[in-house]
């Protein structure tokens, strides 16, 4: 059965980056300037808050994960 979960617009817009880049490691500075223009410290904790969110989301298939790639950003698997 597939289940339909909401996703705020910056949620999608995140998921959207790590599709197009899935299995690759996509820089935070990157996502941060793609989608809020600057890489402040402010928007960095943000980024991480809606990753959070995403990963709860994502939690109910085990065949999807957001990695950590510590001191660069994410990856897709």
């Amino acid at each position: 059965m597939v289940s339909i979960i909401p996703l705020s617009h910056r949620e999608s817009e995140i998921l959207r980056l790590l599709c197009r880049n899935k299995g690759e490691v996509v820089d935070n500075k990157d996502v941060l300037l793609q989608l809020w223009g600057d890489d402040s410290y402010f928007n960095t904790r943000s980024l991480h808050v809606f990753i959070t969110k995403l990963r709860r989301k994502l939690s109910r298939d085990p065949r999807i994960r957001i990695i950590n790639v510590r001191g660069i950003g994410y990856k897709l698997i």
